[in-house]
């Protein structure tokens, strides 16, 4: 009955269907609204009527989008599982081609089957994680945030995590295969591969392993207490993307993320080759490369420390229509909220757009969405327009935004007339 082409959104073969389905008919709706047509003739009549129905109408449509939505996010990582068992053995059996290869004319020896057992072991220890974490997405479980997002600190600490510990285990089969440790004597003298000074060996490996997981649980805490207290807001997504470890939370690129996943990768890949050429010990890393993975490390936490804002309410303005005459701010009249910060990053999709709410004196105004072909006009991240209710009691009251994610900004005061 459900198969992989069902778009009934009730199960997770049609999850994804059924999501790309709301999407296309909420945007046809949206854009129909927009020009004009579909409106009833009970509202037609009144401009106000009219733009309050239709917000109600996108605002009832962008929560099935959303609850759809939900369901392809859970669904995908109910699939996404499978396919890291997939990425892991397939990784595994690639390594084999390089230990086949050079080992003709040499022989196999005992290097090679440390090498190997090191690989099936690392293999079937994260095929155990994956299944134990099979309903969170498998190996992406431990390195996805609070916000559902894949965490750029989590993935680069994992990957140095992983790549030490796979060092260790193989060193150790070496030795257990070999009887004796066979290190050169560099390595016996504190040299290794990779030169430098005659520190222990794999030290500065170690001074890497060591500060990119204190970075991943700093920025944890950061992220945790500026949202706490409204420095940051943070939207959740409906699912991890690879494109997390590159972008910031409104899916644009970012210099820090980008930085730090480029430098990790090349260290690495460095790390590698000296573990591949000088076996007998961990790798020397030299350290101007580990001096490179440590500042783009810092640069990475400084950008965490840098991002966000709360949402700043800069003026209140009364709206004005073409041909109205200037006037004070009178209940029923629009008034026009100036500032910045409204719409935190991730949070521009129709159902965060419609829970925005602004206070004005004791009275919560859910703020209209005014559709446009392809998007809205109202909310904006820099201006928002509603009506002043009439139960707003004359005087002077105060105007403060709350935004999608709760976050308050400062208060305004406006005058209101009779």
């Amino acid at each position: 009955m459900h198969g992989g082409g069902c778009s009934c959104g009730d199960c997770p073969h049609g999850a994804r269907q059924g999501h790309r389905r709301a999407v296309a008919e909420f945007g046809a709706r949206r854009d129909e609204l927009a020009s004009g047509h579909g409106l009833p003739a009970q509202v037609a009549y009144s401009e106000g009527a009219s733009r309050q129905w239709i917000s109600d109408e996108l605002t009832a449509s962008a929560r099935t989008v959303a609850e759809r939505g939900r369901a392809a996010g859970a669904a995908w990582l109910h699939r996404v599982w499978r396919r890291t068992l997939l990425v892991v053995w397939g990784c595994a059996g690639l390594s084999l081609v390089p230990l086949a290869g050079t080992a003709i004319g040499t022989g196999w020896g005992p290097t090679r089957t440390a090498a190997l057992a090191a690989v099936l072991s690392c293999a079937v220890l994260l095929t155990g994680t994956a299944c134990l974490h099979r309903a969170h997405g498998g190996l992406l479980a431990p390195l996805v945030g609070e916000d559902n997002r894949l965490s750029t600190s989590r993935v680069v600490a994992g990957s140095w995590v992983f790549f030490a510990a796979a060092a260790v285990l193989f060193l150790a089969l070496r030795l257990a295969a070999t009887g004796a440790p066979q290190a050169g004597p560099a390595v016996a003298a504190g040299g290794g591969s990779g030169g430098g000074s005659g520190l222990v060996p794999g030290a500065a490996l170690l001074v890497v392993v060591t500060v990119v997981c204190l970075i991943a649980v700093v920025v944890r805490r950061v992220v945790l207490v500026r949202v706490l207290t409204q420095r940051v807001q943070k939207v959740q997504a409906d699912h991890p993307r690879p494109a997390d470890l590159l972008c910031d939370d409104a899916g644009r690129g970012s210099f820090t993320d980008a930085q730090y996943v480029l430098v990790t990768a090349a260290s690495l890949s460095y790390a590698a080759v000296l573990l591949v050429r000088d076996p007998g010990g961990l790798p020397r890393l030299p350290w101007s490369v580990t001096a490179l993975a440590l500042v783009s490390a810092f640069v990475y936490l400084a950008g965490k420390y840098a991002e966000g804002s709360r949402p700043v309410v800069l003026s209140v303005v009364r709206a004005r229509e073409p041909g109205d005459l200037d006037g004070p701010i009178r209940t029923g009249d629009d008034i026009e909220i100036r500032g910045a910060g409204f719409v935190p990053p991730g949070a521009g999709t129709p159902d965060r757009l419609a829970r925005m709410t602004v206070r004005i004196g004791s009275v919560h105004v859910h703020v209209p969405l005014v559709p446009v072909a392809g998007g809205f006009t109202n909310p904006t991240d820099t201006s928002i327009r509603v009506p002043v209710p009439v139960d707003v009691e004359p005087g002077r009251v105060d105007v403060q935004v709350v935004t999608a994610v709760g976050a308050e900004s400062n208060r305004m005061s406006i005058d209101v007339t009779d």
